[in-house]
């Protein structure tokens, strides 16, 4: 039943009983205490030994699986959140191991980013001695925790040799126009003197740290995401169905797409027209006021001299506000009237212009036209200054300026002209016809997205290859002069933020010849986003030392796209929608054939203490190497994985470490204890107990398949228990059945507690390692079942038990329970009210009274 890869032996030599007794947990009885962590050091030796997760780059028949982990940031030691993921992330590459494909698993640092160079400000050091020396640590941890990595591959994204590529693709993007440098107004984060992307604000505070973030006028690098708006939000119908439906809904969301019109508005004074996005243009008709952004460039340029003052102070007040307070709707409405008015484009009336803090600058045009009597935030609006309401959709509602409930239903139109009467779609359609015929204003697609800002004030992370020269311009470093590598000389004092990139400050490094004229010339001192490293990694790990290109395109079509990626799902809208946004870029550049780089994802939860999440400032910590070390890696893994799904969080404090270590010890004293030799022919066993082993395996496959990990878990603890019985009171350990099943738990359990497994595969004379057993097969004649026992109830009260054909008829299992003597004495001549038959497994027999 088991083979190798290639239904061989594994041609590894045997680790026999001689090593199993030097590691001290030899056969035991059943009254000693088995230490898995007894056995951790043997077998981390040998498996650095005999590789066995090395990916192979040749192609040898073999079906390709590739099984990626959103890699570590090497803050410090592994913790908690670690050890779940990690476990999780390792079970299909196993079970792929297992099923004999040829697996790619690897690792490697996401390594740039603020805190280590706030902790070189702090040490007076530089990043790379603090970033160099966690990974080593973190190293040192994941070989003990024993993920199937293959560690030929390993990767940092601050190494020059990977940066190389990142520089090299930030210039390929540049060249396509999808790199671009814009002024305008960004996030600004006062604590880590940085801008942020839009996805980086989180409830109007930095994501990182938690500061309240600021608005400010920079000039900043951007990737033009948007122009992958439409294949983003299409290209799901690829993952329907092997994506998380959150993470999907989350991507749409942010996305935003939204279809309406753009409507052309004439202000008074000004000479070209502005622009207003609306889904409901159908609407127009019961526009009684226009509102700008009070930080859009739009207010400042148009408001009247007599406002001036007033304005500026008020954008100065709402510039202190978060997005999240602004688009509130429980909050009072303020605003200030810009001494300016605009033309409604389908009815000529004059309406007023205001500047209101509700609207955001970079939301369609910066504009809106308002509906009060459809719109609540436009009413509220209105209410409070004193602003025309005017119903022009009739729903039957009462009047929304006497009740201060806008109504937004899609009744008839009304008020409208050449519209009225019309339904909503309908309205639509004409009124856009109306605007096209006009010339002012057409059917639009908008979306909520935002370009991607990348750039960064800040030292440790992937210098920008520009060159800012006076006569050129913007110059890209030629490839051949890549990477532009960080100076080596910046330390401690030298990175404090001060507003700008602590790079400015590195007068050798900042100036330089032009590339193109050979004039003075400056870098730019800015570096990437760290999110850039981390939307390619998954490629470079296909070809790590491949040096003419960011990866081997062959190999990258031979591995990819990536048949399972695990991690968490805060990065559901950062991380995975820029890779997304990478791939579909490579695609156009025809490096890649495909346009999704993960084929399926799954997210684990969070593991938290007490119902709240671990933290050092508030001592709800659990130390991951603590409870390695009182229980070792086994335990901690196999309570990971058997609390519940992957996608729940999981309480610390419910979950059973010392129940787990006793299910170990069963299962090694299973194996210590079977006394059949190898290659004993199982089918000589008792059958009773082949049929758990078959049923077993078939179950554990199909969930390690649909990542019911627990539960495959509880089908293994099953077998264990139907394996324990049959030594003790059944047929026996030197039963062939007994055998089949030891190995069977074996083979299974490595996908979750790799070193008892391989212990116990030893223990059963097995050649190392268990890894290369190959996957159990059940047998289809075995998963039948030949009896079921049917419970025999009468007035609730089991009186007997019958064993029947699986597939017996309702009418004569009813007849074989009606003939049961101990069912005619439960009667005692009573006559029959009622027989509730649930074939194979009930029968309730009712009595007259």
């Amino acid at each position: 039943m088991f083979r190798g890869p290639h239904g061989t032996e594994p041609h590894s030599r045997a680790v026999g009983p001689s090593r199993f007794r030097r590691t001290g947990v030899a056969t035991v009885s059943s009254d000693e205490q088995y230490d898995p962590r007894a056995v951790q050091d043997t077998w981390q030796a040998r498996w650095a030994e005999l590789l066995p997760f090395a990916a192979a780059e040749e192609d040898d028949g073999r079906e390709r699986r590739y099984a990626l982990d959103m890699f570590p940031y090497p803050s410090g030691d592994l913790h908690m959140g670690h050890a779940e993921a990690f476990a999780i992330g390792d079970v299909p590459a196993r079970y792929w191991f297992q099923k004999g494909f040829n697996v790619l698993h690897p690792i490697g640092w996401d390594s740039f980013g603020l805190p280590a160079e706030n902790a070189a400000i702090k040490r007076d050091s530089h990043p790379a001695e603090w970033t160099y020396a966690n990974i080593e640590t973190q190293a040192g941890s994941f070989h003990r925790y024993a993920p199937s990595f293959d560690w030929t591959r390993r990767l940092h994204t601050s190494d020059p040799e990977y940066y190389r590529w990142t520089q090299w693709l930030f210039l390929r993007f540049h060249e396509r126009g999808l790199a671009y440098r814009k002024g305008g107004q960004v996030n600004w984060c006062p604590n880590d003197q940085t801008v942020l992307a839009n996805e980086q604000v989180v409830g109007g505070h930095c994501e990182r740290c938690g500061a309240l973030v600021e608005k400010r006028v920079l000039t900043q690098w951007y990737f033009k995401i948007t122009d992958y708006a439409d294949r983003l939000l299409d290209d799901m119908e690829q993952l329907e169905g092997h994506w998380p439906d959150r993470v999907l809904l989350m991507q749409r969301n942010w996305i935003g797409r939204s279809t309406g019109a753009d409507v052309d508005f004439v202000i008074e004074g000004r000479d070209e027209p502005v622009t207003v996005y609306t889904t409901r243009p159908d609407t127009l008709y019961g526009a009684t006021f226009m509102v700008v952004a009070a930080d859009a460039a739009l207010a400042e340029e148009i408001v009247a001299p007599e406002q001036r003052a007033a304005f500026e102070a008020y954008r100065d007040e709402v510039s202190r506000e978060s997005e999240i307070e602004r688009l509130s709707t429980e909050r009072e409405k303020t605003g200030v009237f810009l001494g300016r008015y605009a033309v409604n484009p389908v009815n000529g009336e004059r309406i007023p212009v205001w500047a209101a803090d509700y609207v955001l600058a970079d939301y369609g045009h910066g504009a809106i036209m308002a509906v009060p009597a459809h719109d609540q935030r436009d009413l509220d609006f209105a209410l409070k200054f004193g602003l025309p309401v005017r119903v022009v959709v009739e729903t039957g509602e009462a009047d929304p300026a006497e009740t201060g409930v806008a109504t937004a239903g899609d009744g008839r139109i009304v008020n409208s002209g050449p519209i009225d009467g019309l339904t909503k779609a309908d309205g639509i359609a004409k009124i856009i016809e109306v605007l096209e015929e006009r010339g002012t204003g057409k059917a639009s697609v908008n979306f909520r997205l935002r370009d991607w800002l990348v750039s960064r004030q800040r030292f440790w992370g992937c210098p920008i290859p520009i060159v800012h020269c006076a006569s050129c311009g913007e110059v890209p470093v030629p490839d051949d002069q890549l990477p532009v590598v960080l100076p080596d000389n910046l330390r401690g004092a030298d990175l404090a933020p001060k507003g700008e990139s602590p790079l400015a400050s590195a007068h050798d490094w900042v100036n330089v010849s032009c590339p193109k004229c050979g004039g003075d010339a400056r870098r730019d001192t800015d570096t990437m986003d760290t999110f850039v490293d981390s939307s390619w990694y998954y490629f470079r790990y296909c070809s790590p030392r491949y040096t003419e290109g960011p990866f081997d395109v062959e190999a990258v079509r031979k591995w990819m796209p990536v048949d399972q990626y695990t991690g968490g799902v805060e990065h559901a809208i950062l991380h995975l929608l820029y890779s997304r946004f990478f791939t579909k870029v490579l695609y156009d550049m025809g490096m890649v054939d495909f346009t999704e780089p993960f084929r399926r994802l799954m997210n684990q939860g969070q593991v938290i203490l007490n119902g709240a999440g671990m933290s050092k400032s508030t001592g709800n910590l659990v130390d991951l190497g603590e409870q390695i070390d009182e229980f070792g890696v086994d335990v901690v893994r196999l309570a990971m994985l058997f609390s519940g799904p992957p996608e729940d969080d999981i309480d610390w404090a419910d979950v059973s470490p010392h129940g787990m270590l006793k299910f170990l010890g069963r299962v090694h004293r299973i194996a210590a204890e079977v006394a059949s030799e190898p290659g004993a022919d199982p089918a000589k066993g008792d059958a009773a107990l082949r049929r758990v082993t078959h049923r077993t395996i078939d179950e554990v496959t199909s969930l390690v398949e649909a990542g019911r990990f627990n539960v495959a878990i509880a089908r293994i603890m099953e077998l264990v228990s139907a394996a324990r019985r049959a030594i003790d009171s059944g047929p026996g350990a030197a039963d062939p059945a007994v055998r089949e099943a030891a190995e069977t738990i074996a083979v299974t359990l490595s996908l979750f507690a790799p070193y008892t497994a391989e212990e116990a595969w030893s223990v059963l004379r097995r050649p190392a390692p268990v890894i290369r057993a190959g996957w159990p097969e059940a047998d289809p004649a075995l998963l039948v079942e030949e009896s079921v026992t049917c419970v025999v109830q009468v007035a609730g009260k089991v009186r007997d038990r019958l064993d029947v054909p699986p597939a017996i008829a309702a009418d004569e299992l009813e007849r074989l329970a009606l003939a049961s003597p101990k069912v005619r004495d439960a009667l005692g001549g009573a006559d029959v009210a009622k027989v509730i038959v649930r074939a194979p497994k009930i029968v309730n027999i009712v009595p007259k009274r």
